[in-house]
Formats: structure tokens, sequence, C-alpha cells
């Protein structure tokens, strides 16, 4: 049933047209235009053949039995439904693109290289699910270089066969990068036959899932203990794995967290860090040589492994406790001439990538490296802010674009109140859609080396769990990288964003993939964005000026003095920009000035509850009038309603009666509970 329904969805779009609304396709190619003719029957098991090298069509075959096309033997094209060619000079076809035609007699793909056919066929058997194809003609190449996806299998360890699972997922959408974060405090993953102790002590810990091992001493436990929860890969089935995707057309990308998020190794190893204490640091210790002899030999065994160009040193977050106190730092700092632990930490990068380029590789690091002078030949991975791509760029260094406000896989994709606990905020597939790199590197096209969406797993504890949060959003990144073009962003006419058409297409792939037997989040009963947020609320305080008689808190000022009488409501999510949250004094209270002496009849204020966050409602909300500011009228307090959407943690507070004034206070004082008080707007009428 669902497989018709899915059909049904595809074959509807088919008949109407061969635009990329009506062919749910994605990534969406760059020119597709119908041709005359009557539709082509797709046969279910759909045959490929062609007149190529015998090695190029081995290169094709694995992908090609993954999508459930049969690649002959023989080039066999008069009983083959597709048939490879070479392309022409008439075809116009990029060094990585392809050129896929549909005519009433078959299917022609037409690419210059193995990578070309590929995003061809996964094209193919996008469009062979509907059965009948009406006749079109595709041109198609990637916008851009670097197309992944990482994930974090470090904080909750997953199977072999899922990792492969992925790699066949994200072939069919034409990723090329699937990055793993192989290291973390949480656990390490990786067989290092050099240093037994990573895999024996430092890949295993007594709390299966990692809340409760963060909370609970955050300890390790022995390979092969009672208690014991984790995991690692061996070399061989990393081996394997890299085999499997490089097959598939995909670069497995290694990472191992260093100088910090390394609190797994220096137990097992105590004498790399600044004190020789386990269980007391997260920094490697950056004055001990025997820390980058450490290094050095995990990072040989890890490229022995990983063909991949680039090996991602992670560079986040260090804390660098130690450093200011360790005599070893103190006196790597002295010989080097460094005035403070962040040029020590710019050192430690260098060194590490300094070894990495003496062996043909390249460092990648996320964007807390760009903190001092990087390897001539570093990229950095933006995820704080687009800001730090200013930053990167001066520094002549390329980027992979990866903000956390839009390629975080880990926020909730829906109404937080309806789904399994994540990793706070709210991002939906819009979201992620709607980022819009092009016009950051509209001047340096070439300094843009793509894009890629980061799952981090803490929240995220099962193997069905990492595929709802994944899919249908990393869709999303597909036709993100797939599609952006910085080169040609002065010359579009028309807007490349569309996303009711991309949401529909979404709607079609994330069915299949249903069906098929990943557990993909439900798009299409996705509760969505509250409905107060569509549209701004127009009210007698609108734009009026705001006194506050407690500050907001700097950490979330959403739009300063003006957010309370802007008219715009806030999301589900209290980060979103429009919430104002208030922690010190008397928590919220404000006065409204209306202009001048008007007669109202209610006042009304949202809060916002998350426990989790030590965001509660108010005690009780407490309404006053005055005609010069001076003097105030208590009006009463406010009664709290419900939001009209079942457990939703919005509540809203209202006045209601007959009054008059130029200026409206609000008091929202906090409850037994000491937390935060959050509010989006000062409603009046």
């Amino acid at each position: 049933m669902k497989q018709n329904l899915f059909t049904l969805l595809f074959c509807l779009g088919g008949a109407t047209g061969a635009s990329a609304d009506v062919l749910p396709l994605i990534p969406e190619p760059k020119q597709m235009v119908t041709t005359a003719g009557a539709p082509l029957r797709m046969p279910s098991k759909v045959s490929v053949a062609g007149a190529l090298p015998p090695d190029t069509l081995s290169a094709l075959r694995p992908l090609a039995d993954g999508l459930g096309m049969t690649l002959l033997g023989a080039p066999d094209t008069a009983h083959a439904t597709c048939v490879l060619l070479p392309a022409t000079p008439s075809d116009s076809v990029p060094p990585s693109g392809y050129r896929l035609r549909v005519t009433p007699r078959g299917v022609r793909l037409s690419a210059h290289t193995v990578e070309g056919w590929r995003y061809g066929l996964a094209t193919l058997w996008q469009l062979a699910t509907c059965g009948e194809v009406r006749p079109v003609d595709i041109h198609d190449y990637p916008g851009l270089e670097w197309r992944g996806i990482m994930l974090d299998v470090s904080r909750h360890f997953v199977s072999m066969d899922f990792l492969r699972k992925q790699v066949d997922v994200l072939a069919r959408y034409k990723f090329n990068r699937f990055h793993l974060h192989l290291t973390d405090a949480a656990g390490w993953r990786i067989e290092i036959k050099r240093y037994p102790r990573l895999t024996q002590f430092a890949a295993w810990r007594p709390n299966a899932l990692w809340k409760d091992w963060w909370n609970k001493g955050r300890l390790y436990s022995e390979e092969g203990s009672d208690s014991a929860y984790g995991g690692y890969y061996t070399q061989q089935e990393l081996r394997a794995l890299v085999r499997y995707a490089a097959d598939r057309g995909i670069t497995i990308v290694p990472e191992i967290e260093m100088p910090g998020h390394s609190e797994e190794v220096l137990t097992a190893y105590p004498a790399l860090s600044c004190t020789h204490e386990p269980y007391k640091q997260a920094d490697f210790c950056a004055g001990n040589d025997s820390t980058f002899v450490f290094l050095e030999n995990v990072l040989s065994e890890v490229m022995d492994i990983f063909p991949s160009p680039y090996i991602h040193i992670g560079g986040d977050e260090a804390a660098k406790a130690s450093w200011p106190t360790c005599p070893r730092c103190q006196a790597r700092m002295e010989r080097e001439g460094l005035a403070d632990v962040e040029e020590l930490q710019g050192y430690f990068v260098r060194r590490i990538g300094s070894f990495l380029r003496a062996h043909g590789r390249h460092l990648l690091g996320w964007d807390e490296i760009l903190s001092d002078s990087l390897p001539a030949d570093a990229a950095v991975m933006v995820w704080r802010d687009t800001a730090w791509v200013d930053d990167a760029v001066a520094q002549g260094k390329r980027v992979v674009l990866s903000p956390g406000a839009f390629f975080y896989l880990d926020a909730y994709q829906d109404a937080p109140f309806t789904q399994p606990e994540a990793n706070g905020g709210y991002r939906p597939l819009d979201q992620v859609y709607n980022f819009d790199a092009e016009p950051m590197f509209a001047g340096c096209p070439d300094m843009l080396m793509g894009i890629q969406g980061n799952l981090w797993c803490e929240w995220i504890p099962t193997e069905a769990d990492v595929e709802r949060m994944l899919y249908p959003r990393a869709l999303a990144v597909a036709e993100q990288a797939w599609t952006t073009e910085p080169s040609r962003y002065a010359s579009r006419t028309s807007p490349r964003k569309d996303y009711a058409a991309f949401r529909r297409r979404a709607l079609a792939q994330n069915e299949r993939l249903r069906t098929e037997g990943v557990r993909a989040f439900d798009l299409k009963n996705e509760v969505g964005h509250r409905p107060e947020v569509a549209q701004p609320v127009n009210h007698l305080a609108k734009g009026c000026t705001v006194t506050y008689n407690a500050p907001f808190s700097p950490y979330y000022p959403a739009a300063r003095e003006a957010t309370l009488t802007d008219g715009q409501r806030g999301d589900w999510s209290y980060s979103d920009g429009r919430w104002q949250g208030f922690i010190a004094g008397p928590r919220l209270d404000v006065t409204v000035d209306l202009g001048s002496v008007k007669d109202f009849g209610s006042v009304e204020a949202d809060f916002f509850d998350a426990p989790g966050a030590e965001i509660f409602w108010p005690a009780e909300v407490r309404v006053s009038v005055s005609a010069d500011g001076q003097t105030f009228t208590p009006l009463g307090t406010a009664q709290a309603t419900a939001d009209n959407i079942e457990r939703s943690p919005i509540r809203t507070w209202s006045w209601t009666g007959k009054a008059q004034g130029r200026y409206v206070r609000v008091q929202a004082p906090a409850g037994e509970k000491k937390g935060w008080i959050f509010t989006d707007e000062i409603v009046v009428r």
C-alpha cells in the first residue's frame, strides 16, 4: 500500500510536465525540459548497458546493483532500458556532469567520467519508480565539490551494517563525502594497533545513554565487563567500508579530535595530559613531545586506512585549562616565542598540519583553528557562525560550510513537544533548505569547497533515531550542495529557492525511503511552525517604546529594546531570536509607552516553558496602568490560557477589562523555581 501511494505521488507529477516540481528529483537538476513523444514504460528491473571500457563498467556495477538495476555484462543495447554513452561536444556535459535523455525508445545516459555516470544512474533510479516517464532531457552537474554528511559515532555507537546502509542512501542523492566523528570523550571508535588501550578501555563506558554517562561521573569500562557499552571498528572493517563507499562515489573522511575533546584518550594514557592524572583532563599537553609522537603514530595508522585527501583533526572547543600553569606548555611557549595559549594551539595545529602535508594529506578542522596562522594547504569547516567565513577567506583557506544554525541536524525538526528528546532548538526542513551560501562567496566562488550537514548524537541513542533525524533534512543538504553555484550568483534572474516546490519533492522521496526500510521522519504529518509566527500581530502597542525596569539577558536579547512591541511572535525554540530572556532580579518588569492616553480592553503576553533549560512559566503576571508614567494603578492579575496546540510549551497570560492610560506595566516574577523567564510580545488591544 505504501509503495502504491508513492508511485501515485510520483506518476501524477510525471503526467503533467517535467519541471523539478513535477518530477520529484532531489537534488534538482540544473536543466530539465520535456521533449515530444509518448511516455516510456519503465520496467520494474532497469537494465543498463554500454560500450564502455570494462574497468568503467566494473566501477559502476556496485552502485547499479545497490539501485536495483541490472548492469549487463555485454554492451547489449538492444535489450537495455538505459544505454551508457561517452559524452560528445553536443551533449555540453561538464567533467563531473551527465546528460540523461528519456525517449519513447529508452534512456540514453552520457558522461565523461565514472562520477558523471554514477550521478546519472542515481537520477534514473528516482525516475524509474514512476513506471511511466514522459520524455525528458536533463543536463546536470554538481555545483560544489564537497557534498557531505557527518555522523557522530562516538556519543552512540552504530554498526558497520548501518554505516553501509547510510552510504547507499547518500549515494542515491549524490553526496560524495561521509565524515565520521570517530573520537570524543564518550568513546574512541577506531582500532589503533600501536595503542590497544584506546579500544580495550577508552571505547567503553558503563552507561548506554550518553546523558546518563555525562551526569554520572563520565567513567570508562574495560572491554568485556558486564556493564560495558560501546564498541569500535577494526581496521579491517574500516578498510572494507572505505572500499564500499568508494565503489559508490563516496569518500569516507575520518576525524580524530585534538587538542580538546580527548578525555577518553587522556584517561587511557594520562601521561599525555598536563597533570598525568586520569579523569582530570580534556586537552592534550601541547608542551609534551610524547603528545606529538602519539598523535603522529595514530594519524599514520589512520592514513593507512583512509585514502581521503583531507584528515579532520577537530580543533574545536579546546578549553586549554591547564596550559597556562603547565611547566611543559609554558616552556614550549617560551622556546617558540608564543604570547599566549591561543598561539600555542596555533602551534599545535600547524605542527600536525605539517605532518599531514609531509604524508601527502591536507588538514581540515572546525573554525576554531582560524585563531592562528594555518598550514598553507589547510581547509576550514565553518560551524559557529558564517561570520567566520571572512576570516577563512582572508587567510586564503577554502571553506566547507556547516553553520550550526542551519546544518546541525541534532536539533528538533518538528514542534519539540511532539518529538523524542533532542539537543534543543528547532531546525525544521525549511530552515535547512532556505540557507543561501551564494551571496557570501559571489566575489570568491573558488573559496567555497562545499556544504555539509552534521548529526551529533548525544541525544540520539539508536540507529532508528539516527535515520529519523537525518531524513529528510539530509535531502535538503543534498539539494543545497548540488545546486549552490556562487559563480552564477550575479547572473541569476529569478529566485533560486522555492521551498514549497522542494517540500513536495521531499515528501515523495521521503515516502520512498520509508517504504524501503529507512526510518525517516514522517514529514507528511509534520506539525510545522507555530501558527502565530506566520503573520505579524497588529495591536495598540506595536512599535511603541518599552522601558525595561529589569534588564533582559545579553545572552538572549532577541531584537533588544524593540523585541516586545515589534509584532513578531516566537516559534518553538526559545533561541530563535524572537523570544527575549530574563534571568536577573525580578525577571520580567517592563513599561510600554502607548504614546498617548488610550482606551484598551486587554493586555496579554506569551511565556515559554523548557524545564530542561531552566526556563519556567512565571508565578503570575501583573498588569497596571498610568497616565504619567509615575503613579500606576493595578488592573489585576492576568489569567493563563493554554496554547491552541496540545502539549505546547507556550501559554498566554491575558488580562481583560476596561482601562485608560498611556503607560502599561507588565510584571512577571519567577515562581519557586528560580530560573529563566522568556516572552516574545506585549499585546495591547
